[in-house]
C-alpha cells in the first residue's frame, strides 16, 4: 500500500496525517522505497489499523 491506499483506506484522511501516522514508531516499516515513496504489506497495515484504529474497519469498503 502507497500512501494514496492508506489514506483511501483510513476513510479519506489528509496526506499530512498519513505521514504523521506513517512516522510512528509503532507504524510498520515499509516494504519498499520507490521513487513515488514508501510502500507498506497490506497485512501489516491493516494489522496496525486493527491494534491502533478499530473504528477505520468502518471505511473499508
Amino acid at each position: 500500500m502507497g500512501a494514496a491506499e492508506i489514506r483511501q483506506r483510513l476513510g479519506g484522511i489528509s496526506r499530512q496525517r498519513v505521514y504523521q501516522l506513517t512516522c510512528r514508531a509503532d507504524w510498520p516499516a515499509p516494504y519498499a522505497q520507490l521513487t513515488q515513496g514508501k510502500v507498506w504489506r497490506r497485512e501489516d497495515v491493516e494489522a496496525w489499523i486493527e491494534q491502533h484504529r478499530p473504528s477505520a474497519d468502518d471505511a473499508a469498503p
